[in-house]
């Protein structure tokens, strides 16, 4: 019986590792026929208008067939097809069209033919005219036609990304609604009051309801007069708010933010419910994944914002959660859940409080005079103590019945101390630092501080006691261990049997002690985090659960807030597929503006590398997302393709633009030059962004 347990234990290993090789070459293969597909589509423009005006067409390649290497070629009648070596797009050799400012003397002149005496007097040529273009070449034809065979390869791009949205609807997309999950402390949305749970209706006057949405109006918003959101809150207590809101984007990353993520919905996750191998937390009977909460404590819930709410309020006691548990297709089954707290997990040290970084609009500490670099040193007269439980202390206050602390604080700009009462209130959310260097809040105040990575004091009995850890000693780095064999532990493992699962530096300025706390919270059990300190010494410490202080996240694991948006014809199709296709182009063209003004980093610019990567992700969640990427692509192709750079379509277009005008084209070696200048600008742009590609790769961005 064993035998056999284990050879299907064998079997199903086996088979769900084929499985996963088999999905991934079919998202590689799904990665690579769409993206050359969108090249291809783009050259056929160019070669089906050129073979409709009777265009010798010498050359037609998918990728470039760089010093003469391809990977295939066959020629049909007049024409080579192949498959060049370097993928980095395609391109179509017209008779006499030459983007090599090297060789384009030379082809126009090939372009060119002498004609005998005779052929002159039947044309009705003077002989002095000697130079004639060919009559299937490209220079032979008109401005206007020259013009239809440029214009082709974007005009078809356009075509073929309203195609694939209009694809990606008839399948049905499932899309992100425009809800806020996590609020990163300190940052735009913080600032301005947003908080976890809130559905965002507009910008500016434009409705939304998606989040990509939300993100492509935040990514060209106006960084320095603000982007306004309408904001509808669902109320702890029941009911809906709504509020305007001014957010003033952050420039902290590639493009402008607002520090939010995509919101959750009121169901676990489907694959996980809660966080797995943790000691502390714990429900009975056990969670499973796609359960949906309906209740907190006998009151009905909506949102994710109203349970979050409840969890904030409520973190040191057991909740009754009742949900709904689907048994099959047809069959579900309400029952009753009991949440136990989760005791926040430490290792005895209390770090230094640093100074205030953000503080929230409107809010009591900005009431009372307090600003960003200001540091607290008192309240109620005594220190403040441990910087991480500063929230805690006021919620305890609050259900105690107190009103307010007297609160000293001294000012950054004058180093004068200042004292104001401020108030305490059971809070209505929590923060959680989800990035390396996110400060620590709390919500009754408004404010966002710094934990600096320096020891303050030891608490008795602790890891740190016990490991003889002295006080003022700073932390430099922090390498999180998980124990082998769990969830999270994988299968390489260090000295010890022990697995390095995360290395965190906490050098520099914005160095924050805040971040590795929350990671403490999801160390599997039997995990242990190794401390590196300013002397490169290091200590191994275990963290163990406190007895008064309760984490207010419970470590359940939620599914996104989405929908489905599907067309319900073929009309709704044409719609949803034109609206998609025009704010893909109008994102562009906005990102390029913003680029060009400085709102926008080149940082952010993604080459041949990064374009793969994100392909590979949006090919992984299904056809239908990818379609909407490949929408998104070819738009980005038509734009990009059509600035007036020479080389590109568009520095194309400008040339005969001028000539148009004034009647004859720009002088051959103007040509030459400005299309070396642009050949070289394009070549430094691509290995600038290539550069930026294998930055983030080694960054584990």
């Amino acid at each position: 019986m064993d035998c056999h347990w284990f050879l299907a234990t064998q079997s199903s290993a086996i088979w769900s590792e084929i499985a996963g090789w088999l999905t991934f070459w079919w998202n590689v293969g799904l990665v690579l026929l769409g993206l050359n597909l969108v090249i291809l589509v783009h050259e056929l423009g160019h070669f089906l208008v050129a073979r409709w005006f009777n265009v010798q067409c010498e050359k037609f390649y998918i990728w470039f067939d760089i010093f003469g290497w391809r990977l295939f070629r066959f020629r049909r009648n007049e024409t080579e097809y192949g498959l060049g070596v370097l993928p980095l797009g395609g391109y179509v050799k017209l008779l006499g069209q030459e983007d090599n400012p090297m060789r384009i003397q030379q082809e126009m002149e090939r372009a060119k033919r002498q004609l005998r005496p005779e052929e002159l007097e039947r044309l009705g040529v003077t002989e002095s005219a000697k130079d004639l273009f060919h009559p299937r070449s490209y220079f032979a034809q008109s401005v206007p036609r020259r013009m239809a065979i440029i214009s082709a390869g974007v005009i078809m791009n356009v075509i073929f990304a309203f195609a694939a949205a209009m694809g990606a609807f008839f399948l049905g997309v499932e899309q992100q609604s425009a809800t806020v999950g996590v609020v990163f402390p300190g940052e735009a949305a913080w600032r301005a009051g947003i908080r976890p749970g809130d559905v965002i209706e507009k910008v500016g006057d434009r409705p939304v309801t998606r989040f990509s949405d939300l993100q492509r109006s935040i990514s060209v918003g106006d960084v320095a007069d603000g982007v306004r959101l309408t904001v509808r809150r669902f109320l702890p207590e029941g009911g809906l708010a709504r509020l305007e809101v001014l957010v003033h984007p952050d420039r902290i990353r590639a493009a402008p933010t607002i520090g939010v993520t995509n919101g959750f919905s009121t169901r676990l996750h489907p694959q996980q419910a809660m966080v797995l191998d943790v000691p502390t937390v714990r429900a009975e009977p056990p969670l499973e994944p796609g359960d949906q909460v309906v209740a907190v404590e006998g009151i009905p819930v909506e949102s994710y914002g109203q349970i979050h709410a409840v969890f904030a309020r409520w973190s040191d006691r057991p909740l009754r959660l009742t949900v709904i548990r689907q048994e099959d297709s047809e069959a579900s089954q309400s029952l009753e859940v009991l949440l136990y707290p989760r005791p926040v997990r430490h290792l005895g040290l209390v770090m230094r409080m640093g100074p205030v970084v953000a503080i929230q609009e409107g809010s009591p500490a900005q009431l009372a005079g307090m600003a960003p670099g200001d540091e607290i040193v008192a309240i109620n007269g005594a220190p403040v103590g441990d910087p991480l439980r500063l929230s805690e202390f006021l919620r305890r206050q609050a259900q105690s019945g107190v009103q307010s602390v007297s609160v000293m604080w001294r000012k950054s700009s004058t180093q004068e101390v200042k004292t104001g009462e401020l108030p305490v209130a059971v809070p209505q959310w929590y923060d959680i630092p989800l990035v390396p260097g996110a400060p620590t809040t709390v919500p009754a105040w408004g404010i966002a501080y710094r934990v600096r990575p320096e020891i303050a004091e030891i608490l008795p009995n602790s890891p740190a006691a016990q490991a003889g850890i002295r006080r003022e000693r700073i932390v430099k780095e922090v390498r999180l261990l998980h124990p082998a064999g769990s969830s999270t532990g994988g299968k390489d493992t260090v000295a010890g049997g022990r697995q390095k699962a995360i290395t965190l530096s906490l050098e520099g300025q914005n160095a924050d002690w805040s971040f590795v706390h929350a990671l403490i919270q999801d160390l599997p059990a039997g995990g242990t985090v190794e401390l590196v300190f300013e002397d490169h010494s290091s200590v191994v410490l275990e963290p163990i659960p406190g007895e008064d202080w309760f984490y207010p996240d419970r470590g359940l694991v939620w599914a996104g807030a989405s929908f489905l948006l599907r067309a319900s014809s073929f009309l709704a199709a044409v719609q949803l597929g034109a609206e998609e296709t025009w704010n893909a182009l109008t994102f562009i063209v906005r990102t390029l503006q913003k680029l060009g003004t400085g709102q926008v980093s080149p940082r952010g610019l993604a080459g041949p590398l990064g374009i793969a990567h994100i392909a590979y992700y949006y090919a992984s969640e299904g056809l239908a997302t990818f379609l909407i990427f490949l929408c998104l692509l070819s738009a980005n192709l038509a734009v990009l393709n059509f600035i007036p750079i020479p080389v590109l379509d568009g520095g194309h277009m400008l040339f005969l633009t001028y000539e148009g005008i004034r009647g004859k084209p720009p002088s051959e070696s103007v040509v030459a030059a400005l299309t070396f200048a642009g050949l070289v600008f394009l070549l430094a742009l691509m290995i600038w962004a290539t550069g930026m590609d294998v930055l983030r790769f080694l960054g584990g961005s």
